[in-house]
This record gives C-alpha cells, sequence and structure tokens, in this order.
C-alpha cells in the first residue's frame, strides 16, 4: 500500500470510524491504472487531481461512496473506460455519481449563453442529487490551487466562475469552509493587484493579533473551567481574503473599521451553554452595543447558527467571539451535508432542517428549467444571492433577497398585496416602501383598494425576481391597455 493510500484510509477512519474502506481502496487503484501514463499541466501525474478531489471530500467527512465517486470522476472523459464499465466495478450510486459530476463539468464559461448553461447544469444536479455539487466542488478547489500553470485567460475564466457559481452555490447550501476556500483560490486568478492588497494588509494585523488571541483564549479557557463549563474546544479563527475584500469594499478599504478579522471560537457540547458562556465572556470584558448577534434563536437562511458578540478587552482591543455547539459548528463548516445521516454501510439519507427546506424545492425548480429557459435568472437571484429571515406580525417567516424592501415582502406574501400596498411598517415603525429590510425586522404592509396596480418606480430599488417579474407584467398589461384604448 502507498504513502497516498494510506493518508487517504487514515483521514476517512479518523472521519467515519466504522467505515469499509475495501472499495475505496479498489477505486484508488483502478484510478490510478486507468490515468497511467497522462499528466496534468503541471506535469504532475494525472491520478493527483482525483486523489487530491477525494482527500478534500475525507476532510469534509463526505461518505465513501462519495470519496469513490471523486476518486474516478475523470475516468469516463480521459479514459476509454464507461459509465457502465464503473456500474459494473463500483455499483449503481457511485457509477450515478461520477456521470454527473461529468455531465456538470462538461460547460465552460464563455459569455452570458454558456454561463446560464453551466448554471442550468448545476441547478439540475443540486435537483438530482445534492453529492454530485459536493464532488464538484472538491473537483473544483483542487482545480484553482493548480490554476498558475495555465494561461492567464483561463486562469480568468476559471476563476470568475468559480466566484460567481461555484462559491455562491456552497454559501446558499451552507458549505461556509469549502466557500470560503474556492474564494480565496480564486480571488488571486480573478484580481490579482486587489489579492496582493488585501492579502498585505490581512498579514500585519493578522500577526499582531495572533500573540494576544493566544492569551485570550487561554484566559477564557481558565474561567470556563472555573464557572464548570464544559467546552470541546477554543480555536482562532481568520477571516477569508475575499470575505474581507468585500467587506472592506462596503467600509472604505479602512482595515480600522472591520472587528472580525480574527475572532476567537468557542464550541461547546449543548445550547445552553452557548448562552452560559456568552454571559462569562460579557462578565469579562465589556459588549459592544449593537454587536450581539443571535443566530441560534433567528438562524441564517443556509441554516447556520451561532452566537456572535464584540467586545473591548482590558487592554481596549476590539474581539469577536462566535460561541456554537458541536452540530451548529458541523453545519457551518459542512452546510446540507451536516444534515446527511448514513447507516452502518455508509448509504446516505438526507433529512433537510425547517431552514433548509429550500432544498427540497429544487426538484420543482428543474421542472421550471426544463421548461422555460428564462427562468434562470429569476433562480440566480432567489438560489444565489445572500438571503435574509423577516416575520409577518403572526411570525411567520419570509425568505427575501438581501436588501429586499417592503415591496418585495408584499409580493412575496401575496401577487395582490404587492401589487396595492401602499404604506408599511417594519418593527412598529412607519417606513418608505424603499426602506432595506434587515435579518429578523418584523413587516406589515398596509393596501390601498383603490389602486389599480404597482407603481413602475418600484423597479428601481425592488430586489426579489417574483417583485421584479409582477410590476414588469402589470405596467405592460396597463401600457397595452391604454394603447389599445387609444387606437380604437
Amino acid at each position: 500500500m502507498d504513502n497516498d493510500l494510506k493518508k487517504l484510509l487514515s483521514k476517512i477512519k479518523e472521519q467515519r470510524p466504522g467505515a469499509d474502506l475495501e472499495l475505496v481502496e479498489l477505486a484508488y487503484d483502478f484510478a490510478k491504472k486507468a490515468h497511467e501514463g497522462q499528466k496534468r499541466f503541471s506535469g504532475e501525474p494525472y491520478f493527483s487531481h482525483p486523489y487530491n478531489a477525494a482527500l478534500i471530500l475525507a476532510e469534509m467527512k463526505m461518505s465513501p461512496e462519495m470519496i469513490v465517486a471523486a476518486l474516478l470522476h475523470d475516468v469516463v472523459e480521459e479514459t476509454e473506460i464507461t459509465v457502465k464499465d464503473l456500474e459494473k466495478d463500483f455499483g449503481a450510486d457511485v457509477a450515478f455519481l461520477v456521470e454527473g459530476v461529468t455531465k456538470v463539468g462538461r460547460v465552460k464559461y464563455r459569455g452570458v449563453e454558456r454561463y446560464l448553461e453551466n448554471l442550468r447544469k448545476m441547478f439540475i444536479a443540486m435537483a438530482v442529487d445534492l453529492r454530485v455539487i459536493i464532488i464538484r466542488f472538491a473537483d473544483r478547489l483542487d482545480n484553482l490551487r493548480t490554476l498558475f500553470v495555465h494561461p492567464r485567460e483561463k486562469q480568468v475564466r476559471i476563476a470568475q466562475e468559480s466566484l460567481e457559481i461555484y462559491a455562491p452555490i456552497a454559501n446558499r447550501l451552507g458549505m461556509g469552509e469549502i466557500k470560503g476556500l474556492i474564494e480565496d483560490a480564486a480571488f488571486k486568478y480573478a484580481l490579482p493587484e486587489e489579492y496582493k492588497w488585501v492579502v498585505n494588509l490581512a498579514a500585519k494585523k493578522q500577526a499582531a493579533h495572533a500573540q494576544y488571541l493566544e492569551k485570550l483564549k487561554k484566559q477564557l479557557e481558565k474561567e470556563l473551567t472555573k464557572n464548570g463549563i464544559k467546552y470541546i474546544f477554543v480555536e482562532g479563527r481568520v477571516k477569508h481574503f475575499y470575505s474581507l475584500y468585500l467587506k472592506l469594499l462596503r467600509y472604505e478599504r479602512d482595515l480600522t473599521k472591520i472587528h472580525d478579522l480574527v475572532a476567537l471560537r468557542v464550541v461547546v457540547n449543548d445550547t445552553a451553554d452557548c448562552y452560559r458562556v456568552l454571559g462569562l465572556i460579557h462578565q469579562l470584558w465589556a459588549p459592544i452595543q449593537g454587536r450581539i448577534k443571535d443566530y441560534i434563536a433567528q438562524p441564517k437562511i443556509n441554516g447556520y447558527q451561532s452566537l456572535h458578540t464584540t467586545v473591548f478587552t482590558e487592554e481596549k482591543k476590539v474581539v469577536e467571539f462566535q460561541i456554537r455547539t458541536q452540530a451548529m459548528h458541523d453545519l457551518a463548516e459542512f452546510g446540507v451535508a451536516a444534515h446527511w445521516h448514513y447507516d452502518e454501510k455508509g448509504k446516505a439519507s438526507y433529512r433537510p432542517s425547517k431552514e433548509m427546506s429550500w432544498v427540497q424545492e429544487l426538484s420543482k425548480w428543474k421542472k421550471e428549467i426544463d421548461a422555460n429557459r428564462k427562468n434562470l435568472e429569476r433562480l440566480k437571484v432567489d438560489v444565489l444571492k445572500n438571503r435574509i429571515f423577516v416575520f409577518t406580525p403572526k411570525g411567520d417567516v419570509i425568505d427575501l433577497p438581501e436588501e429586499a424592501t417592503p415591496v418585495d415582502f408584499a409580493y412575496a406574501i401575496h401577487t395582490q398585496i404587492g401589487d396595492k400596498c401602499s404604506r408599511a411598517y417594519v418593527n412598529d415603525i412607519i417606513v418608505n416602501l424603499d426602506h432595506t429590510l434587515k435579518n429578523g425586522d418584523i413587516i406589515e404592509v398596509l393596501i390601498d383598494k383603490n389602486r389599480k396596480g404597482p407603481n413602475p418606480a418600484w423597479l428601481k430599488f425592488v430586489k426579489s425576481s417574483v417583485a421584479r417579474t409582477h410590476i414588469k407584467s402589470a405596467t405592460k398589461a396597463e401600457r397595452e391597455g391604454f394603447l389599445s384604448k387609444i387606437l380604437k
């Protein structure tokens, strides 16, 4: 057994002690032999790519079937081996996954038309089996890590596709770690000068904070033990470069306004302990007003749960803390994959939480995509854009795009409410219809029954595709009706 195989099997055993490794060994030998003699652009043996993709999935705690599919994912594309051959040797499930990954990977990012075609394939693959997309993430991440060997034009194309399609889908699936890794790997090729600037800017501050964070970590661990709060681990967290870049753009490129560049993460056994830790931190250090976020009571749309607080320490330094349970941590790192449960043979079954119920809608979207190509732009907005949760006065949860307005909210309730909305209250305060909603807001919309239809000017500020489609449709119908009267 060679060292690479030992490393892969060791990682799988570490994450999944009871996993059956025989099929993994067979796939490793099969794929290595199938790709024998083939080289990557970097000069490495071609098999290093499927191997690296499989290793990424093993680190993400994925099932043996997914790891086997990653090892085999290029044999159909790059050798004479067929999907039927794989089904015969490795079973229908593995063959299905390999075929799915192959189909998703065929269309490249060249202009809007092919961009939409690739997006269509991604959504269809998600609708059929989310595991296909997760294998594709691992495949893409390894390709990004060896992008330096390709011509500049290809680097830019792959990097843009990664930032505009892969990373947003990973975010929507709640896979924060893989999203960050894809973004950072693509950032250096998509915007090389900006990347250098951010890396240099962050390096100075991160180095200065590292020693201080270690001191705070030891202090907090001591206080947790003293107060009888059992913790799984306390660790430092460094913000991903691309995420930092986007935040710097919102704050006039001023690093002093970024308070979560580095943070301490506390992982405990249960939800009650999360709040106990929060209280203890606030006893030790003064919390900054408006910087406490409870994503446990109000999870993000992708299911993310955690408590966030930013404090002033004794040395007047600003430090962010994130507090969560192990289950919440797994969800933050691995997203939908954290909801999969495996039987003793490693067979996956998906049990989504209510926050991830949108995943179940994918099968409906597949039908829409197949029926009407125009729906792609709507799906791009509704799926890939960051989302917020808001509430009706009765407590019903409404899922909207980030920066949505009361008009978007009204159309999410009902078309007629959207068409006739006239005033809005947010948290019992009257606001303009172009007011930007925030996560957790309670919205009440009042209608004018005498109103004939929506105001075309609303198109300047609405964010949801549903609102935009209905406003355009109503405006067009009104204009055609008016012209018809004139012509008569």
